[in-house]
């Protein structure tokens, strides 16, 4: 069996490159596209301002190479019409992507758009979220689950990443759809009683465990839906039922089997940062505390904390790196850039609503 890097870094972001006059680069574009929703951003270092374009869906699994290249395009327009310049403007473009496979999306943009924008998973854009782009591990647990590393020599390693129906263990799918799981077994008396179950209902709006089953398969549930529930699972394990927290556990122990395979195929080793990210994480301690304890078991000097910048400011680092002002702008700001630029959206929508 082949055993090679899932996920590598392309060249443009490992090869050395030369300092960029002060002035020489201004615009880079960074994008993060999912199955929910693509998020562009133009970085103006110049004027350390930011601009913001949204647009649909753009993992290819979802909603094909098309019309995920569509959003990505459309995001992108947005937000260099925000910025007031022209694609060729830009000094680098990353744009990372959701699924199991970007080659295609880097095919059909390259056709579509400049050949020199740069196309990685997602998975890429987080580990540089939560590094910095320096050696160490990015966490993904969101709607489904990715590990991936980079080690001090450079080596990579992705675990997980499989998608909802070979993997995503220890996502918000993955915990969805084992508290669904678990109703059931409350409901034909094979497992414990939990409050899951009565959850379980109300949330999906169902008369009978055994009619929310039937559902899954006949409706079916979406992804997201499924993945939803986990917010109820969170809040009954924090609550203390017994079945609730031991899905929180067991997500640890899976999540945390990738998080080690990530470790021992890069070379980590000492101190190095394991950012977690996704809204998973939003549980707290009831996942964090195990998940932690699982990393040190074989880590113990691993830094493990959740990320707070957006993941899009992975793609702005990386492409601070390929044109050769990586530090032009440190994270801290780049993250008060984001949350501004955000925020800014989200008002000029709320006023557009209102009128």
């Amino acid at each position: 069996m082949n055993r090679d890097p899932l996920v590598t870094l392309p060249p443009a972001l490992t090869a050395p490159v030369a300092p960029a006059a002060e002035d020489g680069v201004r615009y880079i574009l960074g994008i993060d596209g999912g199955a929910t929703k693509t998020l562009a951003a133009v970085l103006d270092l110049h004027e350390r301002t930011l601009h913001l374009g949204h647009a649909g869906p753009s993992n290819e699994d979802a909603v094909g190479a098309r019309l995920a290249v569509k959003a990505i395009l459309d995001a992108t327009d947005q937000a260099l019409a925000g910025a007031a310049i022209a694609h060729a403007q830009l000094a680098a473009a990353v744009v990372a992507v959701a699924g199991t496979d970007t080659a295609s999306i880097d095919r059909n943009l390259h056709d579509t758009r400049a050949d020199h924008w740069i196309v990685v998973n997602d998975v890429v854009s987080a580990w540089a979220t939560a590094t910095g782009a320096q050696p160490g591990v990015g966490v993904i647990s969101g709607t489904g689950s990715n590990v991936f590393g980079v080690g001090p020599d450079g080596r990579t390693w992705r675990a997980g990443g499989w998608g909802h129906l070979l993997g995503d263990e220890g996502s918000g799918y993955w915990l969805g759809a084992q508290s669904i799981v678990a109703a059931l077994h409350d409901r034909d008396g094979s497992g414990s009683p939990t409050a899951l179950s009565d959850a379980a209902l109300e949330f999906f709006g169902s008369p009978s465990i055994e009619a929310l089953a039937a559902s899954v398969y006949t409706t079916p549930l979406t992804k997201g839906e499924v993945a939803a529930f986990a917010v109820e699972t969170s809040r009954l394990a924090h609550s203390g039922d017994v079945v609730a927290r031991e899905l929180f556990a067991r997500a640890a122990e899976l999540l945390g089997e990738q998080i080690r395979a990530v470790i021992a195929n890069t070379g980590l080793n000492g101190e190095f940062p394991i950012g977690l990210i996704g809204s998973a994480f939003r549980a707290g301690e009831v996942f964090v505390a195990p998940l932690t304890h699982a990393i040190h078991e074989v880590a113990p000097q691993a830094r493990v904390f959740p990320v707070e910048m957006a993941p899009v400011g992975g793609s702005l680092l990386l492409g601070m790196r390929a044109c050769g002002c990586e530090g032009a702008l440190s994270g801290e700001d780049l993250s008060r850039l984001i949350d501004a630029a955000a925020d800014a959206a989200a008002d000029a929508a709320a006023d557009g609503a209102a009128r």
